[in-house]
């Protein structure tokens, strides 16, 4: 387990000392595990001086949090509405939503396209948000967890006048924070990382994420290697924080979803 550790941990190590490594060292061609000298000219040029990357993590973090949130509100309603009510056809809505596990998303690029270009969205924050806004993988995952919830604790509030609302918002969101927790995290961390959709709906650099941003800096300082890895160090970091705080909750969150595969 420690070798296969030591494996993913190459190229992460390979990033962060080419990041540090003078342009000379880069240049000679020569492969070492530690420069032989040291530079942080590249990390502080693009902390303090070409500020642009931090407008692309304001953007990617703005639009993983409204994702995030969308996704556990959308995906609690859909699954509250699924396992504790009752009503015709709620059967086939789901055999529907577990049918669009089989779908490729790639499949739907060029519908949603078509809309998001119909309802004005294209080039703005919206046009990354709606598309991801309610996954199927969360209702399945929540719809199974409110099954499991004791039905005795929804007769007891509907005696006490509870609507379904209130046992939504007062009872079943309550009992189900360990999932809704994996599951945000999941969610963010999907949103974060996304590339082909933003790259497809976004061209004004100024609303680029940070996955796209860090591309087009590469274009630019495509004989400089040590830049572009101090542009990936940097875009990597905000997820190696979200990592190391939620890391019991990512890694649940991904064995619930090996689960349902």
């Amino acid at each position: 387990m420690y070798g296969i550790a030591a494996v993913f941990f190459i190229p992460f190590w390979r990033m962060f000392q080419l990041s540090i490594a003078p342009q000379d060292i880069v240049a000679s061609g020569e492969f070492f595990w530690i420069p032989s000298d040291v530079t942080f000219e590249y990390w502080q040029r693009y902390l303090f001086q070409d500020l642009t990357i931090y407008r692309w993590a304001f953007n990617t973090l703005l639009i993983a949090s409204i994702a995030t949130l969308f996704v556990l509100v959308v995906d609690s309603m859909i699954a509250f509405s699924i396992a504790r009510l009752s009503w015709p056809g709620q059967g086939i809505i789901l055999g529907i939503i577990l049918g669009s596990f089989m779908i490729p998303a790639y499949v739907n690029f060029i519908p949603l396209y078509t809309l998001i270009n119909d309802l004005g969205l294209f080039n703005t924050y919206w046009a990354i948000i709606f598309p991801v806004a309610a996954g199927p993988l969360g209702v399945f995952l929540l719809v199974q967890f409110f099954q499991d919830i004791p039905t005795e604790l929804e007769e007891a509030a509907r005696l006490d006048g509870f609507s379904s609302f209130r046992i939504y918002s007062r009872i079943i969101l309550p009992l189900s924070t360990p999932i809704l927790a994996a599951l945000g995290i999941f969610t963010f961390v999907t949103s974060w990382n996304q590339f082909l959709w933003p790259l497809i709906v976004l061209n004004n650099d100024q609303l680029y994420t940070l996955p796209i941003g860090v591309v087009t800096l590469r274009s630019v300082n495509a004989l400089a290697p040590n830049v572009i890895m101090t542009s990936l160090a940097l875009a990597s970091m905000p997820l190696f924080i979200v990592f190391l705080l939620f890391q019991d909750k990512l890694i649940s969150s991904i064995q619930m979803q090996a689960g349902t595969g």
